[in-house]
């Protein structure tokens, strides 16, 4: 599989609950770090912290692009009313996860700045 294509496949497993061939597309010496946390995540724990997410939860690929060993996925997970998004850069080496970083935000849990106000319209 080309590197976007492992990204893709990776969330799709997430996705069906398919924890073992999740697995099989990470590294062993994965790293991945969430942005708006400061988490890091090594090796098995990634997968792991996933997999203990409380239940409920559907996630979307909206969009993969690669380049090389480098990929950027967008993802939307709904959770409950809750609507959460990520922009994840991974690079992929040898059909493998080898690193990442997640950045997270939640749907609509900021008020526009007044500032702001006069140049766009809320989405409703």
């Amino acid at each position: 599989m080309d590197p976007a294509t492992v990204v893709q496949a990776f969330f799709e497993r997430m996705e069906a609950r398919d924890w073992r061939q999740a697995g099989a597309l990470l590294a062993s010496n994965l790293h991945i770090e969430f942005s708006a946390t400061g988490e890091h995540f090594d090796g098995p724990h990634y997968l792991a912290m996933n997999e203990a997410y409380p239940e409920g939860w559907s996630i979307e690929v909206a969009e993969v692009l690669g380049a090389g060993d480098r990929v950027a996925a967008q993802l939307r997970v709904r959770h409950g009313t809750d609507t959460f998004w990520c922009a994840g850069f991974y690079t992929v080496i040898d059909g493998v996860i080898f690193s990442g970083v997640e950045h997270w935000v939640t749907e609509r849990s900021e008020a526009i700045p007044d500032w702001r106000l006069k140049f766009g319209t809320p989405e409703t």
